[in-house]
C-alpha cells in the first residue's frame, strides 16, 4: 500500500509527460510537489526538512546544469561561426555511397556530437547533413535516431553515467567504497555489453534503410556493408572500452568519434571492405509523401573557414580533458583538491548535511566554457555575435535546468524521507521493497525497461538517470542483485530510449521537416529498441547468474 502511495509522483510524472505531453519542468514540478505533500501528510516529516532536503537536491543539480550549458554554448558558437559548416561539407565529401555515408556521419559523427554535447544535438546535426546530401528527410531522422544509443550514456562528456553515480552517490559510502573507484566501474559496465550490441546496431541501421527506402525493399543491399559495418564496429570499440575502463565516463563516445573517424575514412579511401558497386536510393519522384519535408531545410555553406580551424575547439577538448582527468597528472589532484572545492557543512542546520562543489573540475567550465572563449577568437567571433549566441544558449537551457532542479529535489526527498515522526523507512526503501517483492531475482530483466521508460517520458537519459537510479540502487541491494550492473542496466536503457522517445522523435521530425511522421518513426525505431535491450539485458543477466559482481573486487581492492 505504501509502496504505491510513495509511487504515484513518479506516475504522475509518466503520465503528464507521456499521455498529457506536458514538458518535463512542468511534469517534474507538479511530481516534487506531490512527493512533497506525500512526504508531509503520509510520512509525516518535518515541513522544514522537505524544503531543506528538496533545496539540496536543487543544488545538487548545478554541476550537471553548468555541463548541459557549456555544451550547447560551444555547440551555438560553431554552428554561428560557421565551423560546423564546414565540418559537415568536409564529410559530405568521402563517400557516394549512402550505407557508408549512413554509418559514416549518422553513427560516428553523431557519436562524436553525442560525446562532446548531447541533449539532442546529433539529430540536430547529423539529420540535416544526411538530407543535404540525398536522404530522405524520414530516413535521415531514422537513421540519426537509432544511431544515437551506444554513445548516449557518455554523451555530454559523461553526463548521464554520472548523473546516475550523483543521485547514489551518499549510498554508496555505506558499501566501504571509495567513490571514484565505484563510478569507474560504472563507466565500464555501462560500455562493455555495448559492445556486443554495437556490433549489430551499426549494421542494423543500415539493414533499416536500405529495407524502408531502398527500391529493392530487401535487406540483401545491407549485407555487402556488413563487413565494413563490423570493422567500424570493432574499430570504435576498442577506444570505447578502454576509456570507459581506464579513464571514466567523460571520454568513451568523444574519444571513440576521433580515433575512429579518421581511420574509417583513410580506410574508405583506399577501398577497404567498401562495396564495388554504390547503392541508392529510390528515385525522389517516387519516394512516399511521408519520407519528405514539407518545410525547407537548408544548410549554410558559405563559410570558407578552413577544417583545420573549424575542427581546433574539439581537438583542444579531448587533451584539457586528458591533462585533467588522469590520476597520476598534477592537475587532477589540484582541480579536486580542498582549496578548489566549495563546501558548506550542516547545511540548513542539518546535522551530517554537507554540500559540496568541486569548482573547476567541473567539464562543462573547463573545458568548454574555456574552449568557447578561444573559439571567439580563432572563429573570429564578433561581440555582436558573442552576445546572441549566450542569450541563444541561455534560452536553450532555461527548460532543461527547471527540469534538473526538480528531478534532483524530488530524488533527494524520496532518499531522505525516513527523517520522520512517523518510523517508517524513505519513500524510496518502501518503493524498492514493493518493486523487489514484485519482480524477485527477474529483476534484472525489469531494470532497462525503467530506463527506457524514463528516457520516453523525459527525452533525456540524464533525466531517466535522475528519477530512477536510487530505485535501482536500492532495489537490487535488497534482491542481493550487483548494483553496479543493475545501475549499468539502467543507464543502457534509458540511452536505447532515445530512439523512441517522444520529445526526440517529435524533435527529429521538426529538424527534418517531416512533422506528421513521427507516429511512424516510432513504430521502426521500436525494433532495434527492443533488440537493443534484449542484447544488453542477456549480457548482464549471464553476469548475474553466474554470480559476478563487480563491487567484489572494488571492496577486495580497497581492503588490500
Amino acid at each position: 500500500m505504501y509502496a504505491l502511495i510513495a509511487l504515484l509522483p513518479i506516475l504522475f510524472v509518466v503520465l503528464l509527460m507521456a499521455i498529457a505531453n506536458v514538458v518535463a519542468k512542468k511534469a517534474l514540478m507538479i511530481g516534487w510537489i506531490a512527493a512533497a505533500l506525500i512526504a508531509l501528510m503520509i510520512w509525516r516529516m518535518d515541513g522544514y526538512y522537505v524544503l531543506a532536503y528538496s533545496l539540496y537536491g536543487a543544488m545538487s543539480s548545478i554541476d550537471v546544469i553548468i555541463i548541459i550549458f557549456g555544451a550547447i554554448l560551444l555547440m551555438n558558437t560553431l554552428k554561428r561561426s560557421g565551423a560546423m559548416s564546414t565540418i559537415n561539407r568536409g564529410f559530405s565529401q568521402i563517400s557516394a555511397d549512402p550505407r557508408i555515408q549512413a554509418v559514416i556521419i549518422g553513427f560516428l559523427f553523431g557519436s562524436f556530437i553525442e560525446g562532446a554535447a548531447g541533449f539532442g544535438t546529433p539529430a540536430a546535426l547529423a539529420a540535416p547533413l544526411l538530407i543535404s546530401i540525398g536522404f530522405p528527410p524520414l530516413a535521415a531522422a531514422m537513421i540519426a535516431l537509432i544511431y544515437n544509443s551506444t554513445p548516449v550514456p557518455f554523451g555530454a562528456v559523461g553526463t548521464p553515467v554520472n548523473s546516475a553515480y550523483a543521485v547514489v552517490e551518499e549510498a554508496i559510502s555505506s558499501l566501504g567504497v571509495q567513490g571514484d573507484a565505484y563510478r569507474l566501474a560504472l563507466s565500464a559496465w555501462s560500455a562493455i555489453p555495448n559492445t556486443i550490441a554495437c556490433l549489430f546496431v551499426v549494421f542494423f541501421g543500415v539493414c533499416m534503410l536500405v529495407k524502408l527506402f531502398g527500391p529493392e525493399k530487401s535487406f540483401k543491399p545491407a549485407l555487402a556493408v556488413l563487413p565494413f559495418c563490423l570493422f567500424t564496429s570493432c574499430v570504435y570499440l576498442v577506444p570505447y572500452v578502454i576509456s570507459a575502463v581506464y579513464l571514466g565516463p567523460e571520454f568513451p563516445a568523444l574519444f571513440a568519434a576521433i580515433v575512429t573517424l579518421p581511420i574509417i575514412i583513410a580506410a574508405i579511401h583506399h577501398k577497404v571492405l567498401i562495396p564495388k558497386t554504390i547503392w541508392s536510393f529510390k528515385p525522389k519522384e517516387s519516394w512516399d509523401d511521408s519520407w519528405k519535408a514539407r518545410t525547407e531545410i537548408t544548410i549554410n555553406t558559405s563559410t570558407k573557414m578552413s577544417l583545420l580551424r573549424a575542427w581546433m575547439p574539439y581537438i583542444i577538448i579531448p587533451i584539457i580533458l586528458v591533462l585533467t582527468r588522469l590520476p597520476f597528472l598534477p592537475l587532477k589532484g589540484l582541480m579536486t583538491s580542498p582549496a578548489m572545492t566549495f563546501t558548506i557543512p550542516t547545511l540548513f542546520g542539518i546535522e551530517g548535511l554537507t554540500y559540496s562543489w568541486k569548482i573547476i573540475n567541473n567539464p562543462g567550465l573547463i573545458p568548454f566554457i574555456f574552449v568557447v572563449f578561444i573559439a571567439f577568437f580563432i572563429h573570429h567571433v564578433t561581440r555582436s555575435d558573442q552576445k546572441k549566441i549566450f542569450i541563444e544558449t541561455f534560452r536553450q537551457l532555461s527548460g532543461a535546468a527547471i527540469a534538473l532542479l526538480f528531478g534532483f529535489a524530488l530524488v533527494q526527498l524520496y532518499r531522505f524521507s525516513n527523517f520522520n515522526s512517523s518510523g517508517m523507512d524513505s519513500m524510496l526503501i518502501i518503493m524498492a521493497q514493493g518493486v523487489a517483492g514484485v519482480a524477485g531475482s527477474l529483476y534484472f530483466v525489469v531494470s532497462p525497461f525503467i530506463g527506457i521508460l524514463g528516457s520516453f517520458i523525459s527525452g533525456s537519459a540524464t533525466v531517466s538517470n535522475i528519477l530512477f537510479s536510487s530505485l535501482q540502487f536500492e532495489t537490487a541491494f535488497m534482491l542481493g542483485l550487483p548494483t553496479i550492473l543493475i545501475i549499468a542496466l539502467q543507464s543502457m536503457g534509458s540511452a536505447v530510449g532515445n530512439m523512441i522517445c517522444v520529445n526526440n522523435i517529435v524533435a527529429a521530425c521538426a529538424t527534418c521537416g517531416t512533422i506528421g511522421s513521427e507516429g511512424k518513426l516510432l513504430r521502426t525505431n521500436i525494433v532495434p529498441c527492443l533488440i537493443y535491450t534484449c542484447i544488453v539485458t542477456c549480457i548482464v543477466g549471464l553476469l548475474i547468474v553466474l554470480g559476478y559482481d563487480p563491487l567484489n573486487a572494488l571492496i577486495d581492492g580497497g581492503s588490500g
